[in-house]
């Protein structure tokens, strides 16, 4: 089994992640009849990597990044418990890495980050037909929520 190293991204690894953004895109495409044509962006990396409040994280295997994810402190609406709460998105494997263990991994380190600045609750987005993606993050502890849904006028 290759030895997989969670750690924080740096501007260094900035080509890449705009890598792995356009492979999240492509992957939820199917998904999504709303998302304009590429290019499009999902996210603000450099102002993520920068930003106090967050962290990105990539998963190292043999010296080559394989995957990534953030988290990033975000206000809770009035009416709940908690005053604040780790949002988690781009959580990305490469293919050819896929059934690694790699997203649990990546997951755990959010976990781990967002528990030691305080945080006691986790949120994510997925739509709701890309079972893959559920499962995996079922797998996590993750259950479903909220379902948003939508009607084209």
């Amino acid at each position: 089994m290759k030895e997989i190293a969670i750690r924080v991204a740096t501007p260094a690894d900035l080509e890449t992640l705009l890598r792995f953004e356009q492979g999240v895109i492509t992957a939820e495409r199917p998904f999504d009849p709303t998302l304009r044509p590429d290019p499009i962006q999902y996210y603000d990396l450099p102002a993520l990597l920068a930003s106090p409040q967050a962290v990105v994280l990539v998963a190292e295997s043999q010296q080559q990044l394989v995957g990534s994810g953030y988290v990033r402190i975000q206000a809770a609406k009035s009416y709940h418990l908690h005053q604040q709460y780790g949002y988690l998105g781009f959580m990305y494997v490469e293919p050819g890495h896929r059934g690694e263990g790699i997203n649990g991994l990546l997951l755990a380190a959010c976990k781990q980050w967002a528990a030691a600045r305080g945080l006691t609750e986790l949120r994510l987005e997925v739509y709701a037909h890309n079972q893959p993606a559920i499962r995996a993050y079922e797998k996590a502890g993750f259950a479903g929520h909220m379902l948003e849904m939508r009607v084209a006028v």
